[in-house]
């Protein structure tokens, strides 16, 4: 299942012309020295936004923070399965968040 997952990742960050999957390990995705995607070792998604922002995602796709090797992501919102299937707004939450670490200090 993770390697469905990477491929997956890998082509939704690929829709997207702003930023770059990195990582070999930890696929991620990166900007102004923070972190805002990335797929664990369960082949979950984790998408970052600012607390206002989460506390709305929590309830809309009723989710949850996203853990990553055991750790609680508190900056971070589980990407529910069924959202999956929506490529256009997987994309578009990207976005929002590389937006959103733009507004950061940067690193």
């Amino acid at each position: 299942m993770w390697k469905e997952r990477l491929k997956l990742y890998d082509e939704l960050v690929a829709q997207c012309t702003r930023f770059e999957r990195k990582g070999k390990t930890m696929p991620y995705t990166s900007a102004n020295g923070y972190m805002f995607s990335l797929l664990n070792k369960d082949a979950q998604f984790g998408i970052r936004f600012s607390k206002e922002v989460q506390e709305n995602y929590f309830q809309k796709f009723e989710t949850t923070f996203y853990k990553s090797y055991g750790a609680t992501m508190k900056g971070y919102i589980l990407i529910p399965d069924a959202l999956l299937e929506d490529q256009k707004l997987f994309c578009e939450l990207l976005d929002e968040s590389y937006d959103y670490v733009m507004t950061l200090e940067p690193k």
